[in-house]
């Protein structure tokens, strides 16, 4: 008996399941990940901002702000970041390229990496990752456009973290344990 016009679908199916699987895991990860950033709106409070009495004020603020915004304030350095690549499109084609390989190698991975027959450390791959963008970002020619970028980022960030008071702002107790640690050293 012929199956003409026939599919297979015992392994199409399996491979399709393993896909969804896969599909589905690294949604509830990004999900997860984005599960820390803070609400904007607490963020951009207008009655939470005002200038710091000194030096140390201003300081403990930004410790403050920094570990309870850090997922906020990473979104605007990589939207500011960006936003500079928009006039350099091979730079921008690279940074995706290498945000999609920092997702799948490193971000949304369950299981140690193995290369022929070895597993990689995690440590490993976060520092070959970000040799590999550095330099190709490099390549690229746009080194000065990406320096400046970072540096605006940094610059919008310290100052909301400065000026943002820390007042209203509720850590749980790891962040308190960890800010507590950190302003006694």
């Amino acid at each position: 008996m012929t199956n003409y016009g026939t599919i297979p679908t015992s392994s199409a199916a399996g491979n399709t399941a393993a896909n969804l699987e896969y599909i589905s895991r690294a949604k509830e990860r990004i999900k997860a990940g984005l599960g820390t950033r803070r609400p904007w709106k607490l963020m951009f409070n207008f009655h939470s901002l005002g200038f710091p009495s000194g030096m140390a004020d201003a300081i403990g603020r930004i410790r403050t702000n920094a570990g309870y915004f850090r997922m906020n304030y990473a979104i605007i350095v990589l939207i500011i970041l960006f936003l500079s690549l928009l006039w350099h499109p091979i730079s921008l084609i690279v940074f995706i390229v290498m945000m999609a390989a920092w997702l799948f190698l490193y971000f949304l991975r369950d299981e140690p990496l193995v290369f022929f027959g070895r597993t990689i450390d995690d440590r490993v791959v976060m520092i070959v990752l970000a040799v590999l963008t550095i330099v190709f970002l490099l390549l690229t020619h746009a080194t000065l456009n990406i320096l400046v970028a970072l540096l605006i980022g940094v610059a919008v960030v310290v100052a909301h973290a400065a000026v943002r008071k820390t007042d209203d702002l509720f850590l749980d107790e790891e962040n308190a344990g960890l800010m507590g640690a950190s302003s006694s050293s």
